[in-house]
């Protein structure tokens, strides 16, 4: 029980800025971590619902609701993944060599395309959560867990870029069926979720969900030799506002 409540630990103080008790960072105390990384998803989604429905009570606007639904995720989580989606957008807009762009990912300097990024990822992301309803929220809630699973997931599947870096100690940590099967467990869990709250909806966002996994998987691979916690990052970013738009799209048919 000990292992499993410093995984927790472990987890949330990595990937949020919920406050933790703190835990000794070995190699036995972060096997487990990634069965409780989908857990910061549940909270989102707990906020994202609560949002909505205080944001009915107060007769928001369109604009000020979405500007809600676009920095509750940035205040759990502290900016953790979207500084991922920065530096992978700063790595794949250089164009150089494989080497060059892994350095490129560990460079704590923002570039103008990630700036540009940045500017480009919260308009959009403004424009479709803006357009959203209580009712699609409340399918969307569940997604956080989803990108979540998807993201730990490929950590204990897929191959690591290097040796070194979070994602790599992660990784080797995590080498254990339970993390894969928990993982599967959490996915079926948290689409099923979405689809029994509206099947049209919730089939749409784990499409959004699926084809993000399926790019992150060949950009990862092809670009970088493997994944890494910038990677990750910049995937779980996508995934979130893939589901967000396939929502919307759906909403509109």
């Amino acid at each position: 029980m000990s292992r499993l409540w410093n995984s927790f630990k472990i987890a949330f103080a990595m990937y949020s800025k919920i406050p933790m008790p703190q835990a000794e960072w070995k190699e036995e105390n972060m096997r487990y971590t990634m069965c409780f990384f989908p857990l910061i998803g549940i909270v989102i989604g707990a906020l994202m619902v609560l949002w909505s429905y205080g944001a009915f009570y107060l007769e928001a606007g369109s604009l000020l609701r979405g500007a809600g639904y676009v920095l509750i995720p940035v205040l759990v989580t502290g900016g953790i993944h979207l500084d991922g989606l920065l530096d992978t957008a700063d790595a794949l807009s250089s164009y150089q060599p494989r080497e060059r762009k892994l350095e490129i990912l560990k460079d704590s300097h923002a570039g103008a395309f990630a700036v540009i990024t940045a500017c480009c990822y919260f308009l959009v992301c403004l424009g479709v959560f803006s357009e959203l309803k209580k009712e699609q929220i409340l399918v969307l809630a569940g997604g956080y867990v989803v990108s979540r699973s998807f993201s730990a997931l490929a950590v204990a599947a897929f191959s690591p870029a290097g040796t070194k870096g979070t994602v790599a100690a992660f990784s080797e940590a995590s080498k254990e069926r339970c993390v894969e099967i928990s993982m599967y467990v959490l996915l079926v869990l948290s689409a099923g979720y979405m689809c029994f709250t509206d099947v049209k909806l919730g089939a749409a966002a784990c499409l959004g969900a699926w084809l993000s996994f399926v790019w992150y998987y060949r950009m990862s691979k092809r670009q970088f030799g493997g994944i890494t916690g910038d990677l990750a990052g910049a995937f779980l970013q996508i995934c979130e506002l893939s589901m967000a738009a396939a929502v919307y799209l759906a909403g509109k048919l």
